[in-house]
């Protein structure tokens, strides 16, 4: 008889990579991969592809650490010194606000639009916020996992279906390993945009690293490395198909059309779901509909748990307070204070600035590109350091993949800040 017993532990800690594919396959994927589309067809397939490829490593350290440790990414922070921990709370802090509103404005945008509501757009975003935090107080991880599970089958279903019946629609003549238009049709300034959140921010690789734990003292089985490395692979290979499938959405309905995308949240989500309907027939229409609302939905419900669980495990290490030993990290009352003042300053800035959509998202996407090279290193010397047991380290050539993401990212981040100065 085949022994069942490595597929049932797989399964019993089966979910931190959805969860953080859930969160990495939001407004990189909708806005920034259907704009790539948009603007050059598939001539930004390339560079899409060298993001997947080369910040690959820093995202799969998270899981790998946890289960290697059985602590999180902070803590390995905090064993290269108090200066690690602090840096990535700095970085963490400063982004959160203009991370969360993006997601939440686009969000908000979508369900006006797909529901017909007509309320003011602070109001839908504190609903959708306290909805998001509601379901994670009721249901604490385990409602969280289950939930994003549903949201992403849903997404995945909905969204290579809307792309399968565009792709004979889209110019494949454009198809090329980098885009010689740069500067002219395609801006500088996008290209790092779409690359600072392709697939995600670096930033999420620790609250990988914190669902990883999450699931462990849920499920109570503890994981292993190679369980966790396949977990988030699984949810890593899928981020990518969907990415390359919403460049099609923008290739097959907008490039090559005389059209352009607005700015403005409002207009943008109208017109994305508009496109789709006028090129892809009206019958597509709930299948666009579906794609597109849960694939900001889950984004949000990850956005609005992983910052405060970053920021609680931070701030308890800062403090040295006994929870910070902790072997797995449960939402406490620092969890908590942070979803709600960070729900309090989404509304505010909304209520105060309803405006251009892609403005910010760009201004949040480009922050995360400058600030990779940093937390990619800090991951890289947590993985390597000491209290990893050997056979857990990543091995010559990942550690090279590493490094040359580290040199290319920071190199790129230091010609764009030449040409600011």
């Amino acid at each position: 008889m085949t022994d069942r017993r490595p597929t049932a532990r797989f399964w019993s800690s089966f979910g931190p990579g959805l969860l953080w594919a859930a969160a990495a396959i939001g407004v990189s994927h909708l806005v920034q991969s259907t704009r790539a589309g948009a603007v050059g067809g598939f001539a930004l397939c390339g560079v899409i592809l060298l993001a997947l490829v080369l910040k690959y490593p820093f995202f799969e350290y998270g899981p790998r650490y946890a289960a290697a440790t059985g602590t999180s990414l902070v803590e390995g922070y905090s064993r290269l010194g108090r200066w690690a921990v602090w840096l990535y709370l700095l970085i963490t802090v400063s982004t959160c606000l203009f991370v969360q509103t993006a997601v939440v404005m686009l969000t908000a945008f979508l369900i006006q639009f797909a529901f017909g509501l007509s309320w003011p757009l602070p109001a839908t975003a504190a609903v959708l916020i306290a909805l998001c935090a509601g379901l994670l107080w009721l249901g604490r991880f385990k409602g969280l996992d289950i939930a994003v599970k549903v949201i992403m089958a849903l997404l995945a279903l909905s969204t290579l279906a809307a792309a399968f019946v565009s792709l004979p629609r889209a110019d494949l003549s454009t198809l090329a390993l980098w885009p010689s238009s740069i500067g002219s049709a395609i801006p500088f300034a996008f290209l790092l945009a779409l690359v600072g959140w392709m697939p995600s921010a670096i930033d999420i690789s620790v609250w990988s690293s914190l669902w990883t734990l999450a699931k462990d003292e849920s499920s109570g089985v503890r994981s292993s490395v190679n369980t966790a490395r396949l977990d988030f692979q699984i949810g890593y290979v899928g981020t990518a198909f969907l990415a390359f499938a919403f460049v099609v959405l923008g290739a097959g309905v907008m490039f090559g059309s005389g059209q352009s995308f607005s700015p403005a949240g409002g207009a943008f989500s109208t017109q994305l779901i508009d496109l789709y309907s006028q090129t892809l027939g009206t019958w597509m229409r709930p299948v666009v509909l579906v794609a597109v609302v849960t694939t900001m939905v889950s984004t949000t419900l990850t956005v609005v748990d992983g910052f405060p669980r970053g920021i609680e495990r931070a701030v308890a290490i800062l403090r040295k307070s006994e929870s910070a030993t902790a072997p797995a990290p449960s939402a406490g009352k620092t969890y908590w204070t942070s979803v709600a003042v960070l729900a309090v300053a989404t509304v505010l800035v909304l209520s105060f600035f309803i405006g251009n959509l892609t403005t910010m998202v760009d201004f949040a996407t480009i922050v995360s590109f400058l600030t990779a090279p940093a937390l990619g290193y800090l991951n890289l010397r947590a993985v390597t350091a000491p209290e990893v047991p050997e056979e857990c380290r990543p091995g010559k050539a990942m550690r090279a993949l590493s490094w040359l993401g580290l040199v290319l990212l920071g190199g790129v981040g230091l010609v764009y800040m030449g040409t600011l100065v």
